[in-house]
């Protein structure tokens, strides 16, 4: 009911015949009103996630969290962003100086460009390539040069232990990932985004065959992993490595990678929403038409909202419950448990596609 590709023509066709832009100039402006909103809705959610973040962790641990600054503490984020605008960016003497600056840029780069990728409604999706699922793969791989350069061009011991550990962790990772993704682009016939939410018109993929809510799962255990968060949080561990590979870094600088980690968690939860919860589209049960017609009235970008937030918590409370693990104990699960499970799985997933 809800296409937002109506409003994208109409303004599409204000630039172009209304006000005779032309060809390039309407697309100039249609590029720039679109980065505005990519980058409001990146500050935007990241702000709800970092006080999301900091109730979920108080209420956890039995506590309030941030109630100082405005009414239940809502303003707190606010005040920590002015400081973190206000601080001094310092620079670190034996620093390999053109490294330590580029590695935020391309944490950030990653960040902003998987996030492109979220189809929000029918025609609100930024990019939607025929090769889409490649792409994102691909785009978010970025952000392991970042963390790599910044505990290297930082110079700084406890930095190039995080920056390895790191490494090594996001690349193991993405191994499953990729193979949940795959499993999840057989199933549907197409690697675009937006193909993969409407082959979930009649039932969402994880309900599809017997073996995708297995797929589910470790796309959730890895996408933790892979946005470094606990209990795969080795690489930032604060006992014993200070604050990780963005040790070294102040004002902006850290706060690029304070901002990607919690887009990236938003990321991870709006792929496998997108993926095996079939994204902004509503929940749909076979023969039940006027249930399906009740559940088609509520707008798409709402069902993606609540998918993904409903993923989110989940993996805070994930967060906040399980201990660190060890850096053998992580590789370990990734590769004698998790790959192997996800072949079986892909394979599965093959012959029930070629014989069903």
């Amino acid at each position: 009911m809800y296409d937002f590709s109506i409003v994208t023509r109409w303004i599409d066709s204000l630039l172009r015949h209304t006000l005779n832009l032309g060809d390039f100039w309407s697309i100039l402006i249609e590029c720039v009103l679109v980065g505005i909103c990519i980058l409001t809705a990146y500050a935007l959610i990241a702000i709800v996630l970092i006080f999301m973040e900091r109730k979920v962790c108080a209420y956890f641990q039995c506590r309030l969290g941030p109630m100082r600054v405005g009414p239940w503490g809502i303003f707190q984020v606010f005040a920590d962003v002015l400081k973190m605008l206000i601080k001094e960016i310092f620079a670190v003497d034996k620093a390999d100086k053109m490294l330590y600056y580029i590695a935020p840029f391309l944490v950030i780069i990653a960040s902003v460009g998987t996030f492109s990728f979220l189809p929000w409604n029918k025609g609100a999706a930024v990019l939607d390539f025929n090769v889409g699922v490649f792409l994102l793969t691909a785009i978010s791989s970025i952000g392991i040069l970042g963390v790599f350069l910044a505990g290297w061009g930082s110079n700084n011991k406890y930095s190039v232990v995080s920056a390895m550990r790191g490494a090594v962790q996001m690349i193991s990772y993405e191994m499953s990932l990729c193979l949940c993704l795959i499993s999840a682009v057989v199933l549907t016939g197409t690697m675009q985004i937006g193909g993969i939410v409407e082959a979930q018109h009649g039932a969402w993929l994880i309900f599809q065959t017997p073996v995708t809510w297995l797929a589910f799962l470790v796309f959730l255990v890895a996408g933790n992993a892979e946005a470094n968060r606990g209990p795969f949080d080795l690489a930032e561990a604060e006992s014993e490595l200070t604050a990780g590979y963005h040790t070294e870094y102040s004002g902006m600088g850290f706060g690029f990678y304070y901002l990607a980690e919690y887009l990236n968690l938003f990321v991870i939860s709006g792929i496998a929403a997108t993926v095996f919860l079939g994204g902004w589209m509503p929940l749909h049960v076979a023969g039940l038409d006027g249930f399906n017609a009740v559940m088609d009235f509520i707008p798409g970008i709402i069902w993606f909202f609540v998918k993904t937030f409903a993923i989110v918590w989940i993996l805070m409370w994930i967060r906040w419950t399980f201990p660190r693990l060890r850096i053998d104990q992580i590789l370990k699960l990734e590769w004698k448990y998790l790959m192997p499970l996800m072949l079986v799985i892909l394979t599965l997933t093959t012959v029930w596609v070629a014989l069903v």
